[in-house]
């Protein structure tokens, strides 16, 4: 087991953003070369999101975690997997949605973040997709109120639009309560 730090700087807590920063969209998420990222894609309610596809260990039916005490609502608890103790959130509550409710789609999508396995419930997986440096777009700023540091870019594939997340940076991020 190990509970190291996640790899991500974490912006200061003293510093108020006004807006969000624009990525860095010449440098793959993933690192691939030519400019070509592959990302796996999921479900959060009705929107579509991407990760890395690189930082994905592998992905779990939803099985219900140990509930640890007085974690925010999001963090489920954790669950032994093969030996190491692995955190599960919940993004579906992280991302405010409303009700989320565990189907026959639901999974857990275990997470390679350096030193640190995390497990994140999603509504389903839909497929893994390639998107080149012309399918993927700046994120539009937002004002301080909406935390969108976590937000790489959004891709678009024909008139489907996927949200690009760095997951790395959102798990890292002081409001997750993975940090040592």
């Amino acid at each position: 087991m190990s509970t190291s730090t996640l790899e991500a700087p974490v912006a200061s807590a003293t510093a108020a953003p006004v807006t969000a920063a624009a990525p860095d969209l010449a440098t793959p998420i993933g690192g691939a070369m030519g400019g070509v990222n592959e990302f796996l894609t999921f479900r959060l309610g009705q929107e579509e999101y991407g990760i890395d596809i690189l930082r994905v260990q592998e992905i779990r039916s939803f099985e219900m975690p140990t509930r640890i005490a007085n974690a925010p609502s999001f963090i489920l608890g954790v669950t032994n997997l093969r030996g190491v103790i692995v955190p599960i959130i919940d993004m579906r509550l992280r991302f405010h949605l409303d009700n989320p409710v565990n189907n026959d789609t639901t999974v857990t999508i275990v997470l390679a973040l350096g030193r640190t396995t995390v497990g994140m419930v999603v509504d389903g997986v839909s497929d893994v997709t390639t998107l080149t440096h012309e399918q993927m777009h700046p994120a539009p700023a937002f004002s301080a109120v909406v935390d969108s540091d976590h937000i790489h870019a959004i891709g678009t594939i024909d008139q489907r639009m996927l949200i690009l997340i760095d997951i790395v940076k959102l798990m890292a991020s002081p409001g997750m309560g993975l940090q040592d």
